[in-house]
């Protein structure tokens, strides 16, 4: 067997700063807010002049969607308020990590359209909660079971174990089963045809069975899941999204049941759910702008890549 020295290497260096860590998940618990939101914002500046590569790839793609409209400062402005929006959104995580308490973990977060979740979720056959990486998309996952309702969320296993640890024993102390990617459809249809609410992202480009549909103007690889799900258990698609209110507490908004499209042609059907997911993120996207993850490579993959994996593939 083949030792993957990168990894060991990361799980080595992870290890031996999780006390660290674990002692400054302590001391935020017990901080006022205020101070480690001042702390984040340091330290996001600290992450942005730093970080050269993910700053650059926040920068390209800024350019790439906001270039005719946008300045060259006022993009870099806006790449810095990303990276200080992460920081803030995991910081404040790792303050709340120990809450269970609903009134203080709402005293936090604001609900606004908890009635569209409902009325989907009181149809008995599971809803998609779709949620894309903006603010703290760590709480947008776990306020549907904080609201009470029987939830799982998908999610890619982290290469840092000990991380991977750490974050599903937050998620599951409230109420938030996880579920790995790999491997991991059939368990995705049971959920759903158990009734509950299943977490799902697809506002990033990953190595999962995706198709092209128009983001922010651009061809954007995009997962199938949801809407293949949807159409094989007939699963209500809920848009949900954590945004940063101007008192830099959080507002969960929760929007109407997505209608599918459903003829016979399977193919049109999945795809065209696809661009309807994808339309509704982008709307969350281009409505609060500095809070979503532009370090993330979304356009990188690109239909000529696609064919040419394809051609290479079916090559005897």
């Amino acid at each position: 067997m083949k030792l993957n020295l990168k990894n060991i290497r990361r799980n080595l260096v992870i290890l031996l700063l999780f006390p660290f860590l674990y002692l400054t998940i302590l001391i935020f618990r017990i901080l006022p807010t205020k101070w480690i939101r001042q702390f984040s914002i340091f330290v996001g500046k600290r992450f942005y002049k730093m970080a050269d590569r993910t700053r650059n790839d926040a920068l390209r793609n800024l350019e790439m969607i906001y270039g005719h409209e946008k300045t060259e400062k006022q993009r870099e402005e806006m790449a810095q308020a990303v990276f200080i929006e992460q920081i803030k959104s995991f910081f404040d995580y790792m303050a709340y990590s120990h809450v269970t308490n609903k009134k203080k973990y709402f005293s936090l977060i604001e609900v606004v359209g908890e009635e569209h979740l409902k009325n989907a979720y009181e149809k008995g056959k599971g809803v998609i909660c779709l949620i894309p990486h903006l603010s703290s998309w760590e709480f947008a996952a776990i306020t549907p079971p904080m609201l009470g309702y029987k939830t799982s969320g998908a999610s890619q296993a982290m290469k840092a174990k000990v991380l991977q640890l750490l974050m599903t024993k937050f998620r599951e102390r409230r109420g938030m089963k996880n579920i790995t990617r790999v491997g991991s459809y059939e368990k995705l249809i049971d959920t759903l045809r158990q009734g509950e609410c299943l977490i799902l992202m697809i506002d990033q480009d990953t190595k999962v069975k995706s198709v092209f549909v128009d983001f922010m103007g651009k061809q954007a690889y995009t997962p199938l899941g949801a809407s293949r799900l949807a159409l094989e258990t007939d699963a209500a698609i809920v848009p949900m999204v954590m945004t940063r209110k101007d008192d830099d507490n959080y507002r969960f908004v929760i929007y109407p049941e997505l209608p599918p499209a459903k003829t016979d042609n399977l193919e049109a059907d999945l795809l065209e759910n696809t661009q309807r997911q994808t339309k509704i993120v982008e709307e969350m996207v281009r409505t609060y702008p500095t809070q979503w993850i532009w370090m993330h490579r979304r356009w990188h993959t690109t239909p000529k890549m696609v064919e040419e994996y394809r051609r290479k593939k079916s090559a005897p």
